[in-house]
């Protein structure tokens, strides 16, 4: 989003805070959560493995049920998905929040998510071998007498 905000933003802010409201665990609570970078990428990761019933706080577990839990975490990363043209209008999400639904399309994974060290370090090099070469190169020619 790169500081853009728009009507997707407070779609994105709306799946955050579901995730909060659902894990009881507030995003800015600690810098990682579970060992994870941010609560998105945890919340990510437990839907990838199948543990969402893993997610829900004590305090709405008697009063919720699974399939609840299950859809508010759907909707929810739909709402945070990387891409801000595949998070659903904020009309929608009110209209399944309101009357459940059973076809949500598949996530993808949210924005901001975290990447491994191997794929960072695979972009780095490209851009490091060419800032060398065109600043420290440039500046070690323009030295020579």
């Amino acid at each position: 989003m790169e500081g853009v905000f728009s009507t997707k933003s407070d779609v994105y802010s709306l799946g955050v805070l579901l995730l909060e409201v659902v894990t009881g665990i507030r995003r800015s609570s600690n810098s990682r959560t579970m060992g994870f970078p941010s609560l998105t990428v945890y919340i990510w990761n437990m839907w990838k493995e199948g543990n969402i019933e893993e997610l829900p706080d004590l305090s709405i577990k008697s009063s919720c049920s699974p399939d609840e839990v299950l859809l508010c975490v759907h909707l929810a990363l739909l709402c945070v998905q990387e891409n801000p043209d595949d998070r659903p209008l904020m009309s929608f999400v009110v209209f399944v929040l309101e009357n459940g639904s059973t076809t949500l399309p598949a996530p993808t994974r949210p924005a901001y998510f975290a990447w491994r060290s191997v794929e960072i370090e695979k972009i780095r090099s490209p851009i490091s071998v060419l800032y060398n070469y065109r600043y420290r190169g440039a500046m070690n020619n323009s030295l020579k007498f």
